[in-house]
């Protein structure tokens, strides 16, 4: 026995140091993770005979567990875990920079949680959290709710049915019943995060927000309350009282008035009757300027009838009289509308008074009628019938059967429409024309004259009576008698291959065709 003893004090005593030591400092660290609450101050202590454990605190009672100092009038202790139950003007303080107020307040310190019921107040340097139940994770330090609560920062109030407030990120989630306020907007929502910090909102589902100039909608993005950036996406929607825009994304900023739409973007401008799509669109809310691209197309509605435009590029913008309209179309335009179809190189419509100008060899169809010039200008009236204007190189060609056209020529022509037919056209300059002279229904002959100025009307689309108001010159031929060369004009061409037929034929580009079908062409060679 001497001999074990011996050789366990000479030949083990350092092991049996080192396992001392760590001995310590494993009991040490438990006894640090096994942190006990800590009665800092109370009047009284009794204890409760009904309650096995329990440990009566009455009266300006202050109580620690770890970086938790909890002030109450009345708590509850139990021995055996670090539970407190607080009554009466509880107030928890966690690390010096949140701060809980209840009426009660369920402590659990071995699961670092707390439950605070009654008149509710939670507060750090960012926001505070009113409610009447808060579940708070201490740990995770993330607070909940689900019956009803409400945030205020420096600027916003927001309410939910249902609330967890990340507080670690200074994110608030709220779902719910969610609304929102502030002086510059109001929000509707079910489902919003909201940084208290940088006081953004993120939409997580159908979001309303209205600010002083807009409404808008959106299932998915971002809004800042502060500068009044947003991004929308998934169904969003910008509109006001006078106009209405959606996409698959719109980005805006209020303070700018920049905003752009993207993928199927639709602008109505409702006092003005017009629309815009596309799939890029750019607008400034206050220069009220918006520019289109990509399948840009414009639209003019009225009860009776709907023009479709469409340009590589279509730019809108306000004119000189307040509440009117300009709209500018560039390269390649191509438009529709039941009584009259054309295209252009550029086209600008002024809404004040329903001008379009067409530039850039323009050519107009109506019915069985073509009318071409350098430059067309056409004018919209209420109660008296509509005028187009033909200037420089001005042609109109009406088809009466295969081979057959009633041809004018001039170097200006005006004329005047009444339900969407030409009745009456005046050429000055140069006056040219050809036509099939009939006698009843019969055509008798080809009429050839010129003169530097003619009258004519129309009657179902065909030269009816001619006017020679210059010294005229011309000839007739018999039907027998004509050559090919007698039955054309000089610079004649009917381009009715080109004529939109219907709102869809307006992106047809019958250039670009002809460089593919060309292109097809020497690849096969």
């Amino acid at each position: 026995m001497r001999f074990l003893l011996k050789k366990i004090k000479t030949g083990n005593i350092k092991t049996a140091f080192l396992l001392c030591i760590f001995g310590m400092l494993a009991f040490n660290s438990f006894s640090q993770e096994k942190k006990k609450v800590e009665i800092i101050q109370a009047e009284s202590l009794d204890r409760n005979d009904k309650i096995p454990g329990a440990l009566r605190l009455i009266k300006d009672v202050i109580v620690k567990h770890k970086d938790v100092l909890m002030y109450c009038d009345s708590a509850y202790s139990y021995e055996g875990s670090n539970r407190v139950d607080a009554f009466g003007h509880v107030h928890i303080n966690q690390g010096d920079t949140l701060h809980l107020y209840a009426d009660k307040v369920n402590y659990d310190g071995d699961r670092s949680f707390a439950r605070a019921i009654n008149n509710v107040i939670l507060k750090n340097d960012s926001a505070t959290l009113y409610t009447d139940t808060l579940d708070y994770d201490m740990e995770q330090n993330i607070a909940y709710y689900d019956c009803f609560g409400r945030i205020i920062d420096s600027t916003t109030t927001l309410t939910s049915k249902v609330g967890e407030y990340f507080l670690d990120t200074d994110m608030v989630h709220f779902r719910d019943s969610v609304r929102g306020t502030n002086e510059k907007y109001k929000l509707y929502s079910d489902n919003i995060q909201y940084n208290t910090t940088t006081e953004i909102i993120y939409f997580g589902g159908p979001t309303t927000i209205q600010d002083s100039v807009n409404t808008m909608y959106a299932e998915d993005g971002w809004y800042n309350t502060i500068s009044g950036e947003a991004e929308l996406a998934q169904r969003p929607q910008v509109f006001d009282s006078t106009r209405f825009i959606t996409a698959d994304f719109i980005k805006y900023n209020k303070v700018s008035g920049d905003g752009s739409a993207l993928g199927s973007a639709h602008i109505e401008d409702y006092s003005n009757h017009t629309i815009v799509q596309a799939n890029n669109v750019m607008f400034n809310e206050v220069t009220e300027v918006a520019t289109a691209t990509d399948s840009a197309v414009f639209i003019a509605y009225n009860k009776t009838d709907s023009l479709y435009l469409h340009a590589d590029t279509l730019l809108t913008k306000p004119d000189t009289i307040e509440g009117a309209n300009i709209v500018q179309a560039y390269y390649g335009v191509r438009f529709f509308r039941n009584d009259i179809q054309g295209l252009c190189d550029s086209l600008i419509y002024f809404s004040i008074d329903s001008l379009v100008e067409l530039h850039n060899n323009p050519v107009l169809w109506s019915n069985n009628q073509q009318m071409s010039a350098n430059f067309i200008s056409m004018k919209q009236h209420a109660d008296s019938p509509d005028e187009v204007f033909l200037e420089n190189n001005a042609f109109i060609i009406s088809k009466l059967d295969s081979g057959r056209y009633d041809q004018i020529k001039g170097k200006k022509m005006n004329g005047q429409v009444t339900n969407g037919k030409l009745t009456d056209i005046f050429v000055d300059g140069n006056g040219q024309s050809l036509y099939y002279a009939r006698d009843k229904e019969a055509v008798i002959g080809l009429n050839r004259a010129e003169s530097s100025r003619i009258a004519i009307k129309f009657k179902e689309d065909r030269i009816n009576e001619i006017s020679f108001l210059g010294s005229p010159s011309g000839d007739m031929k018999p039907l027998l008698e004509l050559v090919e060369g007698d039955k054309t004009l000089s610079n004649f061409e009917w381009k009715i291959h080109l004529r939109p037929l219907s709102k869809k034929d307006i992106f047809w580009r019958p250039e670009k065709k002809k460089e593919e079908d060309d292109e097809k062409e020497k690849a096969v060679e």
